[in-house]
């Protein structure tokens, strides 16, 4: 039994002082780690920065921070987003948190993680302070505390909601050929996808706009190029089942 608790109350008992109660509890430190995903030259990528613990000394971490006790989780991860690489306009989804008690050499922690996927040509990093790279998602090792695990939970995260949600679109040019989407798939999913059945797929979805217009200056047969209908997903996207390969 943990002696440094109160006892508990009786049935109907009220406790009366809530300072003492929460003074009581155990102390653990909370913090966010945001994991910003970048798609660019057919490759996806994630923003990483250089630890400054002696004990993961030359290894690479995620962005993150203590959350202050005026702020909640949403606000902290905005801040240390902000704070990190100087960008403000990036949506960033709550996964879940990680607690195993050995995670940080330093005691106990425990930490919320959010991801964002952003065009990196669309969003240039305005601060490059604790060398923030971008760093190939295939190329990454080992890692600092736990946040190789992280990085993967939020990759697999990212690979379900992309078939869920076309929130791909978002990272490719106003006008895409079926080449380019089908090369932003297979980077996020990491795998090779069949270029017939890909189009067979997304064209039975019936949200592609042929815009008549081809390719240009590329090194191979000009495609089609075709815009999202954004519209039209929004007034069917209830129906919607998403897209399986």
């Amino acid at each position: 039994m943990n002696r440094s608790l109160p006892p508990l109350t009786g049935r109907g008992e009220l406790i009366q002082d809530a300072v003492q109660l929460v003074a009581a509890y155990p102390k653990t430190a909370l913090t966010v780690d945001c994991v910003i995903f970048g798609f660019e030259e057919n490759e996806l990528k994630v923003l990483l920065i250089r630890s400054d613990l002696q004990a993961y000394k030359g290894l690479w971490t995620l962005l993150g921070d203590v959350v202050n006790e005026s702020e909640d989780l949403n606000e902290a991860a905005y801040r240390v987003l902000r704070e990190r690489t100087g960008l403000n306009d990036i949506f960033l989804e709550q996964v879940q948190s990680f607690s195993a008690p050995g995670r940080h050499p330093g005691g106990r922690v425990t930490t919320v993680a959010y991801y964002s996927l952003i065009n990196v040509r669309h969003h240039k990093l305005r601060k490059l302070d604790n060398e923030v790279h971008w760093h190939n998602l295939e190329s990454i090792e080992a890692m600092g505390f736990d946040h190789k695990d992280i990085l993967d939970v939020c990759h697999q995260r990212l690979q379900r909601r992309v078939q869920e949600h076309p929130l791909g679109f978002n990272l490719l040019p106003d006008k895409f050929s079926l080449r380019e989407l089908q090369n932003l798939y297979e980077a996020i999913l990491d795998i090779k996808l069949d270029r017939r059945n890909f189009r067979k797929k997304f064209f039975s979805m019936d949200f592609l706009i042929d815009t008549e217009e081809y390719e240009v200056d590329v090194p191979h047969r000009p495609g089609k190029l075709y815009k999202f209908n954004f519209q039209k997903y929004q007034r069917n996207q209830k129906k919607w089942f998403g897209i399986d390969f």
